[in-house]
């Protein structure tokens, strides 16, 4: 799970459904497009769902209700908690530490993040985005191939051969008698030695 402040929505990726027992027809309609995931494009989800979220061990816990967003497409990650769950939370997040803080009834509890796990992640979540990125500028390009008209197709005439040109700077002389094809260019205004 990514835990990303910046982020106005929690996300749940489409991957993730099966793991959870979830089908796409327990989720409510969700109208708004949404920006940020992928470079450049809107994702249009599937839906919303809400779920139960906990942090901690069984002595020493957090559980609120969460709200998610479900892509259309996977995700190296499972979900993605935005700042609507850190607020709902009252979590403090520790970027350089990996570190995540929220007040329970019993102190504050403490959340440590794997730092190999999180580049491993994070490389992976840059391949899969790099991939979904080349695939859509693959289908723009193919749909712009397909609106080129046939004339535009077509190859362009090609130049006159050097025998149809005169020119008064030059002479054609046959190199071999009864070969027109083999012919030398040399100047007009060359003496006759």
């Amino acid at each position: 799970m990514l835990v990303d402040g910046g982020s106005s929505i929690d996300i749940l990726f489409r991957n993730s459904l099966p793991a959870l027992k979830l089908t796409p027809a327990q989720l409510k309609p969700y109208d708004a497009q949404f920006w940020g995931v992928l470079p450049g494009q809107s994702s249009v989800p599937l839906g919303q769902i809400t779920l139960p979220v906990q942090f901690g061990t069984p002595d020493h816990f957090r559980i609120e209700f969460v709200n998610f967003v479900v892509t259309d497409f996977d995700g190296t990650y499972h979900a993605i908690l935005g700042h609507p769950s850190l607020t709902k939370f009252i979590a403090v997040l520790h970027y350089s530490y990996l570190v995540l803080k929220m007040p329970t009834e019993k102190g504050v509890l403490t959340v440590r993040g794997n730092v190999y796990m999180a580049y491993t992640y994070e490389e992976e979540s840059f391949k899969i985005t790099e991939a979904i990125d080349l695939s859509i500028r693959m289908a723009e390009t193919v749909a712009q191939a397909t609106q080129i008209s046939a004339d535009q197709l077509k190859l362009p005439e090609q130049e006159t051969s050097r025998k149809n040109t005169k020119s008064k700077e030059h002479k054609e002389v046959q190199l071999v008698d009864g070969s027109p094809e083999k012919m030398a260019l040399i100047g007009a205004n060359l003496d006759a030695k």
